[in-house]
């Protein structure tokens, strides 16, 4: 009996995020979804359900265009949670009820928050369900200052909460489409406000909520933040840094040629934050070149950090990688980041990760090359997007095939799972071989 109800907390966490998708692609197929007070087909509901819950922002349908006032409410409902975690949801309404919390309850939601201690782990809820609403909260009155002027009073607060908690939570669906279809952000390119309220909602949603514990236990002592934490916003500050000024290099003479000096930069700083994992656009981004197509695709596959709102293989998985390299080609025995020695497995769980996520993405594009007209380039910008969880597009999505759709669903589903309990399932304790085999080498490079 016990064997046969014994069941692994990420699993729990998969099996939770698949029911979540399911429960938003009936309510997303009812008339009372669609403007046309239609049905919308299975297929393309759970697309677009999928793309809410895991936070990625591709869409078969334009949102404002197509989804009615219940569709909209439905569809930031599953950004909200996909982006939090459903366990962080479900725990919020214990403590609202004030339900008592048991130790398995506790396990869950060490491993949905991320976090690798129990200890400490409800107040640590708390202050990401706290965070997250106020932050919500600030990045939408800020964003109705310019929202209620250009929009009126309710239709501007809407679509000021809409934007800010899509972009907090790295989601990317906008309801811009009521200016043009499928146009994101591009009519606020210019508009350093809008700009950088949306990066910084992006950015503090993507470094994770270990990292927002650390900030707010010790402030500005960096010295008493955890690796993790150090890792994280080292490795962010350089990826933001070097997106922008290679993007302003390759597209000076490109989509941003028409465009003021401070404008580029503007421009240039917008679509490195949102590459990561959020969705978002301010440039026509079918008209950039190969060379930002390689920089998009490299940005998109490392993604946010673990534990935050984003997805892609995480910062912490990209640095770690790095420094195994560094230490290798030292000939180190150990890889030591700020005066701290990184354990053996946590480097191979790294080279797990990636390599699933890139055999994932090979046999993905492959199929999808062989069913669809589109180009090489179009097909890999699309599938990186969706296992990224990122959500921009070149403008292929409404027009795959239904094949190519169902392998998108897969992807963004593997991404944002693979994000919260990859690792942890391959940390997972396994019965050992009590006989140690005889090693032997094999060469490398």
């Amino acid at each position: 009996m016990k064997k046969r109800m014994k069941i692994t907390y990420t699993k729990v966490i998969t099996i939770g995020f698949a029911l979540l998708i399911l429960l938003g692609t009936f309510l997303l197929m009812l008339p009372i979804s669609s403007r046309s007070r239609e049905w919308t087909s299975f297929t393309n509901a759970l697309f677009t359900s999928t793309s809410a819950t895991c936070v990625t922002g591709l869409v078969v349908y334009d949102t404002f265009s197509y989804w009615s006032i219940f569709g909209q409410l439905t569809l930031i409902t599953l950004i909200q949670i996909g982006g939090l975690g459903f366990m962080t949801i479900i725990t919020m309404f214990s403590f609202l009820l004030k339900r008592r919390i048991g130790l398995r309850e506790r396990r869950l939601l060490m491993e949905s928050a991320g976090s690798t201690e129990l200890r400490g782990v409800l107040r640590m809820i708390r202050k990401i369900l706290y965070g997250t609403f106020i932050t919500e909260a600030v990045g939408a009155l800020l964003l109705s200052v310019r929202f209620v002027p250009k929009m009126g009073l309710l239709r501007g607060i809407y679509n000021a909460v809409f934007h800010s908690v899509s972009a907090f939570c790295n989601a990317g669906f906008d309801l811009m489409g009521r200016y043009e279809p499928f146009s994101s952000l591009t009519l606020f390119y210019d508009d350093i406000y809008v700009n950088l309220i949306i990066c910084g909602l992006i950015i503090i949603g993507g470094v994770g909520f270990i990292v927002w514990n650390d900030i707010f236990n010790f402030r500005h002592n960096v010295h008493k933040y955890s690796l993790h934490s150090k890792i994280v916003l080292v490795t962010t500050g350089v990826l933001l840094l070097v997106g922008t000024v290679l993007f302003y290099v390759f597209e000076r003479d490109g989509v941003l040629a028409s465009m003021p000096e401070h404008k580029r930069w503007l421009v240039s700083f917008f679509q490195s934050v949102t590459s990561r994992t959020a969705g978002f656009n301010t440039a026509d981004l079918s008209g950039i070149s190969h060379s930002t197509l390689v920089i998009f695709c490299i940005l998109m596959f490392i993604g946010g950090s673990p534990g935050s709102t984003a997805g892609g293989v995480k910062t912490t998985t990209f640095a770690i990688l790095v420094f195994s390299a560094v230490a290798s080609a030292r000939r180190s025995n150990y890889i030591t980041v700020f005066k701290k020695r990184l354990e053996e497995k946590t480097a191979r769980q790294a080279s797990a990760v990636v390599v699933t996520y890139v055999l994932a993405l090979a046999a993905a594009i492959m199929v999808m090359c062989a069913v669809e007209p589109f180009s090489l380039t179009s097909i890999v910008f699309e599938a990186v997007s969706a296992m990224g969880t990122v959500g921009v597009t070149m403008g292929i999505t409404s027009e795959l095939s239904v094949v190519s759709r169902y392998i998108v669903i897969i992807l963004m589903y593997a991404g944002r799972i693979g994000g919260l309990t990859l690792m942890l399932t391959l940390a997972e304790k396994r019965k050992q071989v009590a006989v140690k085999r005889p090693a032997e080498q094999v060469l490398i490079g």
